[in-house]
């Protein structure tokens, strides 16, 4: 049987548009009934009679959870009884105990998640959702807030196709008094989420304490900013037709992960920001910061300007799995093999270093500090041919002399290495490792007893991580 999916919680505005659906799904079969679709040559069309599916997500965040779902079943059972031809969905989630203060962010992403897939199990192409222009003015400032781009401002989509299911707003345009009226007229009973009311979750500040008065000061506030919203969907629209030409003309044809620096370093600061953006979401999956953002606009083009030619500049950036190398900027999974030793296939940034002291190196993060030492450390003319690399996987490392070398995974895990103390570079003699952050100089650079020598220790440039990787010589 056809069907349309309603994302039913059972609070007003869902209550009303499950109600209305039901309602003029009704109506709609009534019709079917009395004249249904025919061929051109007459005949009936054998077409079944529509269904809603009310999709109700229990996240057991409230003790009322529980009463919610009850109440919602009743609900269905009642109306199905009075002939609107409704049913409920159900699905419990659970959220991770370390959501912390991201309570409102992994609920959201969860319950989106449950919907999708209790839609497209009901055999439904179709999500509705209740959200009303209220709610759409809210996401706009909320966005705002947050120092949003021009997705976040344009907030809610009226229509929109995610995975073969579209999510439908058909309120959007409506005022809540509308909703509100509806609800009266029909004697709907609805429930009343408590946390509405807790000022922990930033629309509910908005909500309380913002938007009274900005109402009072701004009457047509709602409408205006709801207009706003709907202009910048639009113009979202050329710019994302846009950011897909500029993939198709940085993305390297044959690497899909790595983009030419060199064509996009000629563009304008906002398009080399913007088709960053753009290009790290697409192959890594995640949004990069507008920090990050604007470093890396403005320290790319510097890089390919300050090396002795633009395909001599190279760095790394491990917090964000990237890598410059040969004018290309390539992104790669946190942990991925890319060979044995050496630095495999990742950029390798040579590093000369003619006296002890500190030797900031920015597009790592951090700094080498070297001092002089009696024992245990390195012979000042190995410091002058030195490269530095990210971790690729399969390195080996001598803890000391006589011991047998053992890859960096096993020794981090014996020393207890932190994760994050992980990411930091490793120093390279020729295709000898020589240093390595928080496990110290592999022993089999060690320079003999009585010659002139240097130890060596990484610090983080950052205040995170706070702590320095502190080598042992």
């Amino acid at each position: 049987m056809p069907c349309v999916a309603v994302a039913y919680s059972g609070g007003r505005d869902s209550t009303a548009l499950l109600h209305a659906v039901a309602c003029a799904t009704r109506e709609a079969n009534r019709e079917m009934l009395v004249s249904p679709p025919a061929h051109a040559g007459g005949e009936p069309l054998g077409v079944g009679a529509m269904c809603v599916v009310a999709l109700h997500v229990h996240h057991g965040l409230s003790p009322n959870a529980d009463a919610w779902l009850a109440h919602a079943q009743a609900t269905c059972d009642a109306w199905a009884a009075q002939g609107l031809p409704v049913r409920l969905v159900a699905r419990h989630v659970r959220l991770s105990a370390d959501a912390g203060q991201g309570v409102e962010a992994e609920a959201r992403a969860l319950r989106h998640q449950a919907l999708h897939e209790m839609a497209v199990e009901a055999g439904a192409d179709m999500l509705l959702l209740a959200h009303h222009r209220r709610d759409q003015a809210e996401t706009l400032l909320l966005q705002a807030l947050r120092g949003g781009g021009l997705a976040g401002l344009a907030a809610m989509p009226k229509d929109d196709l995610r995975d073969g299911l579209r999510w439908v707003r058909p309120w959007l345009d409506h005022p809540r008094e509308a909703i509100e009226a509806y609800i009266e007229a029909h004697g709907l009973r609805h429930i009343d989420d408590e946390s509405n009311g807790d000022p922990r979750f930033a629309r509910n500040r908005l909500r309380l304490a913002v938007w009274p008065a900005l109402q009072a000061a701004f009457p047509q506030a709602e409408v205006a900013l709801a207009t706003s919203a709907a202009r910048l969907a639009d113009a979202l629209v050329p710019l994302r037709s846009w950011q897909s030409q500029a993939l198709t003309v940085l993305q390297a044809p044959d690497d899909a992960a790595a983009m030419n620096v060199r064509l996009w370093a000629r563009w304008s600061p906002a398009e080399r920001r913007e088709s960053l953006r753009h290009w790290f979401a697409s192959v890594s999956g995640q949004a990069l910061s507008a920090n990050w953002t604007l470093r890396l606009a403005d320290e790319l083009p510097r890089m390919l300007a300050h090396a002795p030619k633009p395909e001599d500049a190279c760095g790394v950036w491990p917090a964000l799995g990237l890598s410059l190398y040969r004018g290309r900027l390539r992104w790669a999974p946190a942990g991925a093999d890319h060979g044995e030793g050496g630095g495999g296939g990742t950029a390798m940034q040579p590093v000369r270093i003619d006296a002890p002291g500190d030797w900031p190196l920015p597009a790592w993060g951090g700094m080498l500090r070297v001092t002089p030492c009696t024992h245990g450390g390195v012979a000042p003319e190995r410091l002058l041919g030195m490269t530095v690399a990210s971790r690729t996987g399969g390195e080996r490392f001598q803890a000391g002399p006589g011991r047998p070398p053992r890859t960096l995974k096993k020794q981090f895990q014996m020393l207890g290495v932190p994760a994050w103390e992980r990411d930091a570079p490793l120093f390279w003699a020729g295709d000898q490792l020589l240093f390595v952050p928080g496990l110290g100089l592999d022993a089999r650079c060690w320079a003999a007893p009585g010659m002139p020598q240097c130890a060596m220790s990484w610090h983080w440039l950052d205040a995170e991580p706070a702590a320095a990787l502190k080598c042992e010589v």
